[in-house]
């Protein structure tokens, strides 16, 4: 792991060695197993194993990384990982480590999605989900706190929270115009009050650094890769965009444009554009486009979607490919719909995570300039900020679906519950899994599995 160097005039020290091929293969492999936690606890993952114990890369570098991977759409700890095994074994390494990042994950995900189509009737299975679906509304509240407690800085921040929430739960703006008019509040208003608009990216504090292997091998010249040339983005466009975008074409060629397949490689295509803020944020714009525009699944459903998605390892956005999955399992055909469900699953795989390695590759040998830039920074922040609000809509929408059994639709189709069609069972479970996760301190994985565990007692009862 790191090698012993000696001086006239100083002691032996730890030197840190770049890893074989091999070896860091290994290790994304263990990554990627062992990536249970959502976002935060994947990024920690990866600071042990990679700054802390094998000092591939030093601190300021990984928060350096962190920084370009917060400014991107899509999961950015997957982002991370393709970033970090780019700077250690060039192209190659970039496509081991994202891919083995997410492999695990998805099969997994295949797997329990072909279950939950099959047998999510039977009473011993719908009793479990019955107590996911609770702990999952206290995730998702947990999720605005934390992402809360770090964008709303000022009163600013508050009000475009406030706004987005407005916006998706009673105007209905797509959840792209919001992120959108979010970064033009942000960019703006640093040029007016950047007081009040400045970046909230990782890692602006000093850190203590220790050299990594990457920081080592850039100071005898051994990163070359990482210099943008004149054609790297040519280059990098015109490799990448027909490989994201052939396929998903391709498929809408063949089955129509009215097909579920055109629906699912364009609808996640879009996804990948603009999935600012992590999974969390996008749920609620998938959820409101799956269910109520393309009707591809019931609420409920969806609430279990993320369920699944957070018993699994890898990034939480993988709950895309059960939306997939069932959304191509429902609109089969003629096509066995197992078969279907699992073209749909990959059809959404692709479009969800080959974009990722696109935006690492295209983009991180400029990432000093982006980071070092103040209106870009600050566009950031405030997008963090409108995404604190979509959450907060998402939050709401779980809540009705889950501890009331009715809804109805007043003015602008603004959603309401039924008062009288409350489920005391959910909303007991709810507030169990809240004081278990907020008082109690106990991990995600514990508080689902406890509670699938007293929705079964529940039911039995």
């Amino acid at each position: 792991m790191t090698a012993l160097a000696k001086n006239d005039a100083a002691p032996l020290v730890d030197v840190p060695t770049v890893p074989s091929f091999r070896e860091a293969t290994r290790l994304w492999a263990k990554i990627g197993l062992l990536s249970f936690g959502g976002p935060a606890g994947q990024i920690a993952l990866m600071h042990k194993e990679l700054v802390e114990e094998r000092r591939w890369i030093g601190e300021e570098r990984f928060l350096h990384a962190l920084n370009y991977c917060m400014l991107l759409p899509g999961p950015e700890a997957q982002q991370l990982a393709v970033y970090i095994g780019w700077l250690l074994h060039r192209t190659a390494g970039g496509l081991v480590a994202g891919s083995l990042f997410v492999l695990p994950g998805a099969l997994v995900m295949l797997g329990l999605s072909s279950f939950y189509m099959l047998y999510n009737d039977a009473p011993v299975v719908e009793a479990l989900f019955f107590g996911v679906k609770a702990a999952v509304l206290a995730v998702v509240v947990e999720a605005v706190i934390r992402i809360g407690k770090r964008a709303l800085k000022n009163r600013a921040m508050v009000a475009i929270a406030v706004a987005a929430f407005l916006a998706i739960y009673v105007v209905k703006l797509p959840f792209p115009l919001i992120v959108l008019a979010a970064g033009l509040i942000g960019w703006i208003g640093n040029r007016f009050a950047p007081r009040l608009f400045s970046g909230s990216a990782h890692g602006k504090g000093r850190v203590a650094d220790n050299k990594g292997a990457v920081d080592l091998m850039f100071e005898r010249g051994e990163l070359g890769h990482t210099v943008p040339t004149r054609r790297h983005a040519a280059r990098t466009i015109a490799i990448w965009l027909p490989l994201w975008l052939g396929p998903v074409a391709l498929i809408a060629l063949l089955a129509g444009p009215g097909s579920v397949w055109a629906q699912i490689g364009g609808f996640f295509s879009l996804m990948a554009v603009v999935t600012f803020g992590g999974a969390y944020a996008v749920l609620a714009y998938v959820a409101q486009a799956a269910v109520t525009s393309f009707g591809w699944l019931s609420p409920g459903q969806m609430v279990d979607g993320l369920g699944l998605a957070e018993t699994t390892p890898g990034p939480l956005i993988l709950v895309l490919q059960f939306v997939g999955f069932a959304a191509a399992y429902r609109h089969a055909g003629a096509i066995n719909p197992l078969l279907a469900g699992s073209l749909g699953s990959a059809l959404t795989l692709w479009a969800t995570f080959v974009p990722c390695f696109f935006w690492i590759f295209l983009g991180a040998p400029y990432i000093e300039q982006l980071r070092q830039n103040k209106a870009l920074a600050a566009a950031l922040g405030a997008i963090t900020a409108a995404v604190v609000g979509v959450i907060m809509n998402l939050a709401l929408w779980f809540a009705l679906h889950v501890v009331f059994g009715k809804v109805a639709s007043v003015g602008w189709g603004v959603e309401v519950p039924v008062l009288s069609s409350l489920d005391w069972r959910a909303a007991l479970l709810s507030a169990a899994a809240m004081v278990a996760m907020f008082r109690l301190k106990l991990g995600m994985l514990p508080t689902l599995a406890g509670s699938a565990l007293a929705g079964l007692a529940l039911q039995a009862l």
